[in-house]
């Protein structure tokens, strides 16, 4: 039914591997651009390659003549990438989307005019800047540089009494932001899918949990509150309709000990948190993007049973992917990586409760 539909994907990671995936579902081709990507993650499967910078005018040129709708894999691919797209391309997640996924102080400032809830936080551009701001703080706080943070790098957490000449030579960046740290209960991470039509489909929220920065482990759909999911549902709608978002949206949010939710971060693309749809959703988070840029209707989100995921990592990935292989009703992914780093994601294991 798709196969005269290509998908250009700018990327190669994890994402981009999964998102090939779920394409093949549909009998759509998929033409990976990215650096390095002979032998990445999405380049040994995808249909076609284009190893060019992402800044690389001609490249990208060739690259979309040949393709009718464009994805980000990662929210940090440079903005020109995208904008170098000709107007009849389907382009996700969008200009704006992109730009605004990759500055901290962006994210924070739309959400607060959105009207969405956010912890106190400060634009830090100086040493005076950071003491100003600091001078604040009755509690701890996270000092995060505004571009290119992920996994829990570009951040330090400070506390009242730290020397802000200190703290602004370690984050070593020319523009950062200081947020409160908020007192919470559990991270929770919403998902929206949302077509060139502009309707939208929203996935059950998901309970993630973290070490040093890194997702380790997901649980969902998340038991919450009826009025909390509400919250959350009408926050990433709001986000997305604002954004004008083509694709998939993620929003972060910290759950309070009052049960209000605060505004975290989003990611414009395939979750993390949200892998467990593959099994776990008659409509994975990666189809539905699929489906939401090639003009498909939207597919069933309903879920049978509680569902988890946990992040295979670093060093030890060789050992967990192996016994996840040996224990009946898990679902083992391998993402084809071909070195292993510490606390790098090689993989994923889900299972039903």
């Amino acid at each position: 039914m798709m196969k005269n539909f290509k998908l250009g994907i700018l990327g190669s990671g994890q994402l981009g591997r999964m998102t090939v995936q779920a394409a093949a579902n549909y009998g759509i081709s998929c033409h990976v651009f990215a650096p390095d990507v002979k032998d990445s993650p999405a380049g040994q499967i995808c249909n076609t390659l284009s190893n060019a910078d992402y800044t690389d005018k001609i490249a990208l040129k060739k690259f979309y003549s040949m393709v009718d709708a464009v994805t980000c894999e990662f929210e940090n691919v440079p903005s020109i990438a995208l904008e170098m797209a000709p107007k009849e391309c389907i382009k996700s997640p969008g200009i704006t989307a992109l730009k605004t996924a990759q500055n901290r102080l962006c994210e924070k400032d739309t959400a607060k005019f959105l009207g969405i809830p956010t912890a106190p936080y400060w634009k830090i551009e100086s040493i005076d800047d950071l003491a100003n701001a600091m001078r604040f703080l009755d509690s701890n706080a996270i000092l995060k540089t505004a571009k290119f943070g992920y996994d829990g790098k570009g951040q330090i957490r400070t506390k009242t009494g730290d020397d802000p000449e200190i703290l602004w030579k370690e984050i070593n960046t020319d523009i950062a932001i200081l947020e409160y740290l908020v007192d919470f209960k559990s991270e929770i991470s919403f998902l929206l899918a949302r077509n060139i039509d502009g309707e939208t489909i929203i996935f059950p929220p998901t309970i993630n949990y973290h070490d040093r920065g890194i997702l380790v482990h997901s649980t969902a759909p998340a038991i919450l509150p009826s009025n909390v999911i509400k919250a959350g549902n009408d926050y990433i709608k709001t986000m997305a309709d604002h954004l004008e978002v083509v694709g998939l949206l993620a929003m972060e949010l910290f759950l309070t000990q009052e049960n209000t939710l605060i505004f975290n971060e989003i990611a414009p693309r395939p979750h993390n948190s949200f892998h467990w749809t593959i099994e776990g959703c008659k409509t994975s988070q990666f189809q539905q993007l699929i489906r939401s840029l090639s003009g498909l209707p939207f597919g069933d989100i309903s879920v049978i049973g509680r569902w988890h995921m946990r992040n295979i990592l670093g060093h030890s990935s060789k050992e967990e992917l192996t016994r996840g292989y040996k224990s009946a009703g898990k679902y083992v992914h391998e993402y084809g990586k071909q070195k292993t780093k510490e606390n790098r994601k090689m993989g994923h294991i889900t299972w039903n409760e």
